[in-house]
């Protein structure tokens, strides 16, 4: 049977039902709670369907889809529908785990929503585009370094896990897969004002060729207490706690 991963031009398929299996074993067991996103056919399903101990839905948006998972899975909690759209507060009493191959082009929209929720996901493990599973594990200095990176990484440990080839997919993509995984990390807030925190990162790399200098000249606000040593650096040289002393230099 073939593991569905949806791109945005089109669908190709993993024939290798070992990676399947890889990521549903990445999941580290922090809840027991866990939520499949585009489960599709179920082949990763298939791999924590019959966990002991484990509180398990899936989202799918495809009606077919949903009704084979109903026919195969006749105990699961399918829920029809966007993932992006859910409220993810009614969904569990406790924090959860989420888990997918996710469609990759709306896997960025996920990630964002996985931040806005950070409170209540204690755990994410997916297979993304490469370049989406580097941008979001790199590291402050390197050229993938983003907002994602800076965002998810001020609330969340992350793992790059394992590059997935081209040749194991039907047909073949033009681009390689990985699968990462990021676990809550113990920060319950920054001290800074989060908004603007997620203002300033967005606004420093939305120029990332420029200096936060000339970056942040966007925001209208006086730079006069931010620190000359940050001011000359590109916002791809910034930590998350950099960020940090930045928001609470503008505020």
């Amino acid at each position: 049977m073939e593991v569905r991963a949806k791109k945005a031009l089109g669908q190709h398929f993993l024939k290798d039902e070992n990676i399947a299996l890889q990521i549903a074993e990445s999941l580290t067991g922090l809840t027991p709670h866990v939520l499949e996103i585009g489960p599709g056919m179920g082949v990763l399903t298939k791999y924590l369907y019959n966990r002991e101990n484990i509180d398990f839905h899936a989202i799918e948006i495809d009606t077919e889809s949903v009704e084979y998972l109903h026919a195969h899975y006749p105990s699961l909690h399918v829920i029809e529908g966007d993932f992006l759209a859910l409220d993810l507060s009614t969904l569990f009493a406790e924090p959860f785990a989420v888990i997918g191959n996710f469609p990759y082009n709306i896997s960025s929209q996920i990630l964002f929503k996985v931040f806005d929720n950070r409170n209540c996901i204690l755990e994410v493990v997916g297979m993304f585009q490469k370049e989406v599973a580097e941008r979001v594990a790199a590291k402050p200095g390197s050229k993938t370094y983003g907002i994602l990176s800076v965002l998810l990484s001020a609330f969340y440990n992350i793992e790059y896990l394992f590059t997935v080839h081209e040749h194991v997919f039907n047909p073949p993509p033009k681009v390689k897969s990985a699968v990462i995984r990021l676990q809550r990390n113990d920060v319950t807030s920054l001290e800074c004002d989060e908004k603007l925190f997620v203002q300033v990162v967005k606004t420093g790399f939305n120029q990332r060729r420029k200096t936060l200098r000339n970056a942040l000249r966007q925001l209208n606000m006086p730079l006069d207490a931010v620190p000359e040593t940050l001011l000359g650096l590109r916002a791809e040289q910034l930590s998350v706690s950099d960020f940090i002393e930045i928001t609470n230099s503008l505020s």
